[in-house]
């Protein structure tokens, strides 16, 4: 069973929370499975950052046959966000009233921009109920924003080392990342390369708040007291930085962290506490206990103001960076939560299954 890349046209102006428009969107998006008659087999899963819709690429341990999110009984949809590298409509998108690409002309988006163009996909699919929805960092913003936008749709959603609004230490990382772009001599100009050394300083930047003292302690210790040979942080933060410009590009790099900035559920809402209050989904937090980035107290938060939200903690070395790396952990929680709602419905269910076992 192989995954399909598929494509989303939406010929009319889409307009955007800021009150600017684009004229028309695109949307890249990836379906693994087949909807099931009763269209209640739907995972629709959010990617991070500088992900894609290829989600058995970034997350393979937890999407593929055999796997939690299995695609031999579950319909799997990923779609690239506005503004990405991906193929949907971005930075190095056409714009179809000048004929040339946006580049610097592309308009700010907000998480909840995306979440809006979602719901246009997911009508386009016809897709009445989404069984499951998760996201984790920027994913997980999508996550919590859909939640509210569209009460109803979502039946589980699960929501991991993200937060209900981004805070100012989460904002200050990304003005940094902005600044090395910005410090590029290039940057001004109009052409895919444009700012790619600068994006390279950035996603260095990122990277320490993705890990922490910990990770690099143990993955990136001194190997001996010579002078002559370079530290392994310093080749693994340019490496890091290499990696990421062979597939990405500085503009959406930058449109994108303006996104992350944008996430506050709260705004024209109320209040983030009355917004969350609207969720009717069941709901599962995952905190990161090394987390710098999206510190555990964000999760908290969500899981304390969101109405039956359970809350679960994974321990990992890896920081931020747990929610892509530490898929049995990961699997066991979601395991673990799912188990809990089964036995609230019907309590018996788990006695009859270990009658089976015997």
């Amino acid at each position: 069973m192989q995954a399909e890349f598929r494509h989303y046209h939406y010929p009319h102006t889409f307009v955007l929370e800021s009150g600017t428009s684009l004229p028309e969107i695109d949307l890249a998006y990836q379906t693994w499975g087949q909807m099931n008659a009763a269209g209640d087999n739907v995972i629709w899963i959010c990617h991070a950052f500088t992900g894609s819709q290829d989600v058995a690429d970034w997350w393979q341990g937890l999407v593929g046959p055999g796997k939690l999110f299995n695609p031999e009984n579950n319909f799997i949809v990923c779609a690239n966000i506005l503004g990405s590298h991906y193929g949907s409509t971005g930075p190095l998108s056409t714009n179809p009233q000048t004929g040339e690409p946006y580049f610097h002309a592309f308009p700010d988006v907000t998480i909840r921009d995306v979440v809006n163009a979602f719901e246009l996909l997911r009508q386009d699919l016809g897709i009445h109920t989404i069984k499951t929805c998760i996201g984790g960092s920027m994913g997980g913003q999508q996550a919590v924003e859909w939640g509210i936008i569209n009460p109803d749709l979502i039946q589980n959603l699960i929501l991991v080392a993200t937060n209900a609004v981004h805070s100012p230490w989460g904002v200050a990382f990304n003005e940094s990342q902005r600044m090395a772009i910005e410090l590029d001599k290039t940057w001004g100009e109009s052409h895919p390369k444009a700012g790619i050394d600068g994006m390279k300083a950035a996603r260095a930047t990122a990277l320490i708040s993705y890990r922490n003292y910990e990770t690099y302690q143990i993955t990136q210790a001194r190997q001996d007291h010579s002078l002559e040979k370079t530290l392994r942080a310093v080749s693994y933060q340019r490496y890091q930085g290499e990696k990421l410009a062979q597939r990405f590009n500085a503009f959406s790099y930058y449109i994108l962290s303006n996104m992350m900035d944008s996430q506050d559920v709260g705004r024209n809402r109320g209040g983030i506490i009355p917004a969350l209050k609207q969720i009717k989904s069941n709901t599962l937090v995952i905190g990161i206990k090394s987390d710098a980035l999206f510190p555990i107290v964000e999760q908290e938060f969500l899981a304390k103001h969101i109405p039956g939200a359970s809350f679960q903690v994974i321990d990992s070395l890896y920081g931020h960076d747990g929610f892509l790396i530490e898929s049995g952990l990961m699997t066991k929680a979601i395991r673990l939560w799912q188990k809990l709602q089964l036995l609230e419905v019907n309590p018996m269910a788990e006695f009859f299954r270990e009658l089976e076992r015997l």
